[in-house]
């Protein structure tokens, strides 16, 4: 694995989503994404001194980025190609959280558990997120859905519908859109046995996968 950003593919996946003709320092986003992919290509780095002084590089410009652009994206998080970030401030993923190709996140989005050390959400391929959406627990987002703005999900979304409101409610219930995954061919998708760890979370044994108790 190489720590060079031009060679990665998932990074060029999210530029491409982007478009070339933007301006990427005028892109705060960019700028929170670009030290995700950092962090994941250390990690991936052989052990050693230059790994090491590239962890405490990237923890450094993990928290400056977070505090100036208000995105947390842990390098824990398993983020897909092609993600793009419309805006930025008060967007927070907990670093359980899954998140496959080509999915779009907006301002103030937040994904994480219920409870401490709880489950955390599986977005699959494509899923759309609006401004100030909050998706809660161990739920399953299927491809190609869209969560509208302000809601709060607390249970599983089907492929290709639409949901809104606080709880969040099915609105539509259509075919599975075609994820956005377009700039990034051969990318794995996020399917039914992503996050299948998470549901092994004590508070979830004897329910359906992505269940929540309310």
């Amino acid at each position: 694995m190489t720590l060079r950003a031009h060679r990665d593919p998932d990074w060029a996946a999210d530029v491409a989503r982007w478009g070339l003709g933007r301006m990427p320092l005028r892109e705060q986003s960019m700028w929170a994404l670009w030290v995700y992919r950092y962090g994941r290509r250390v990690d991936a780095a052989p052990p050693g001194f230059a790994q090491g002084l590239h962890r405490r590089l990237h923890l450094l410009l993990h928290t400056v980025v977070e505090t100036l652009t208000g995105i947390s994206l842990p390098k824990q998080t398993r983020i897909g190609p092609g993600l793009r970030i419309w805006h930025f401030g008060g967007i927070f993923v907990n670093p359980g959280t899954v998140i496959g190709a080509g999915c779009t996140l907006r301002q103030g989005v937040t994904l994480g558990n219920r409870v401490d050390g709880g489950p955390c959400p599986v977005l699959e391929d494509g899923v759309e997120l609006g401004a100030y959406a909050q998706v809660l627990g161990g739920v399953r987002l299927g491809a190609g859905c869209k969560v509208g703005a302000m809601s709060v999900v607390l249970q599983d979304v089907p492929p290709g519908a639409t949901a809104v409101g606080n709880p969040a409610r099915i609105l539509h219930r259509g075919e599975a859109a075609r994820p956005r995954n377009d700039a990034c061919p051969g990318a794995e998708p996020v399917g039914a046995d992503a996050g299948q760890e998470q549901n092994k979370h004590p508070a979830l044994q004897g329910q359906e996968p992505g269940s929540v108790t309310l």
